[in-house]
């Protein structure tokens, strides 16, 4: 029973992940085909911003899942409703403040990665058309959220999926017969968007009406107004605990992932694109285990909302096994066909030969890093959002103090990393048992 919920969920989020990064690579493709070189460089700029602007607001996502999860399993469903009009608005009021200081989000962004200035026009011609999306992509992330605390990750999926359709027929509409250049390109995306949104939004209106709070529930919620409005500021102020942890614990996140790639520039352009190589594999995990993590987040959420302790246990224990055979498979995968992978990934030989050196780093990566992906959905469904952050800052630490006590170089960089992803395992593990 609880391995058919954990596939039931796991798998369209595993189809959910894939299909996200091509919002990006339908735009490179098309630009790649443009003809000029700074039309490349200017969406990759473009997406650049875009990807860690709305990395770091991922926040409206994890909590809404958490938040939703814990009121389905309690069956209060006038809450589920109800978390869903509360996350929009907190997604719509971000996207009102992206959309207030994009002229400053612009020019730091420009500032910081220093394009020529033919790039930099180009790239903002994207970005000022890109930016207008916000509203859909913030919204989305919360319906994404709710859906998947609801125990519906299909949804999710089909609107990931209509979301590129619409982005590569438009954008191919708007570059090739409007010939609007990379206005075109970004136009398409946010088209593409709003349309996944527009559609995701109708279907949780439609399942929010059919799951209308019951009588009873009413009238103990006008009970409880008549007392006062305290019980709804504790809410508020519990709902910005989660945001706000959810927050940091994504600087932290930003901060290691980030360094890794600076770390890497720096001890030379050979390493820098062997890293980059590499990291694919770890992404490509990260794909099936966010699916596991997804999957954990509404089961989990769901027996703490029934305050159902055994069955949370029981849940957990079956999410590590999954996560355990899913480490064992990718291990054996990458251990067995790195080499090809690599080969696959570019042919140029000397960064193939540089990138070998450090495979049996990636090798060890799902094994090592199963657990922290894993803890990671569990956590959110339960809304231990300040375990996550602490588990989070003190492996950052770790990161740090390696690279720094090892010395620079790649192998230093390598270990630093697993040990990273290792210390966020062991102390999820620990403050669970304390939970």
């Amino acid at each position: 029973m609880v391995n058919d919920k954990i596939l039931r969920l796991a798998l369209p989020s595993v189809v959910t992940n894939i299909t996200v990064p091509l919002l990006g690579l339908v735009d490179t493709a098309v630009v790649g085909h443009m003809g000029r070189a700074e039309y490349i460089a200017a969406v990759a700029i473009g997406t650049t911003i875009f990807n860690m602007t709305y990395w770091l607001l991922g926040f409206l996502r994890m909590a809404t899942t958490g938040i939703t999860a814990q009121a389905f399993g309690a069956e209060a469903r006038g809450l589920v409703g109800e978390t869903l009009k509360g996350s929009l608005r907190w997604a719509l009021g971000f996207a009102a403040l992206l959309l207030v200081l994009q002229g400053p989000l612009l020019n730091f962004s420009l500032w910081l990665m220093k394009p020529n200035p033919e790039v930099a026009q180009y790239a903002s011609e994207y970005f000022r058309v890109c930016i207008w999306g916000a509203p859909a992509m913030l919204s989305s992330y919360v319906l994404t959220g709710w859906f998947i605390g609801i125990q519906d990750t299909r949804t999710p999926m089909w609107m990931a999926i209509l979301q590129n359709i619409t982005n590569i027929l438009m954008t191919l509409f708007f570059v090739y017969v409007l010939h609007l250049g990379v206005r075109g390109v970004a136009l398409g995306t946010v088209v593409g968007l709003y349309c996944g949104c527009m559609f995701a939004a109708h279907r949780a209106r439609r399942e929010d009406r059919e799951h209308r709070e019951s009588v009873g529930e009413r009238k103990q919620r006008e009970q409880s107004k008549s007392v006062g409005g305290e019980a709804s500021v504790r809410s508020v102020f519990s709902a910005l605990s989660v945001h706000v942890f959810l927050f940091l614990r994504t600087l932290c996140l930003v901060a290691v992932t980030v360094y890794f790639t600076t770390a890497g520039s720096r001890l030379g352009g050979l390493y820098l694109d062997a890293n980059a190589l590499l990291m694919q594999f770890f992404i490509v995990f990260s794909y099936f285990t966010d699916g596991l993590a997804n999957a954990a987040e509404a089961l989990s959420g769901e027996y703490v909302g029934r305050r159902d302790r055994e069955g949370l246990l029981r849940v957990v224990r079956q999410l590590f096994l999954w996560g355990f055979g899913l480490a064992l498979v990718f291990t054996a995968l990458y251990a067995s066909c790195g080499s090809l992978f690599l080969s696959l990934l570019t042919n140029q030989q000397a960064v193939v030969q540089t990138a070998h050196a450090y495979l049996p780093w990636v090798v060890a990566i799902p094994l090592v890093a199963f657990c922290a992906f894993v803890w990671d959905g569990v956590y959110i469904g339960m809304t231990r959002t300040t375990h996550m952050f602490v588990s989070m800052f003190v492996s950052m630490v770790v990161f740090f103090a390696l690279w720094l006590w090892l010395g620079p170089s790649n192998q230093a960089l390598w270990l630093s990393f697993l040990c990273y992803l290792a210390t966020r395992s062991l102390m999820q593990t620990v403050l669970f048992g304390r939970s």
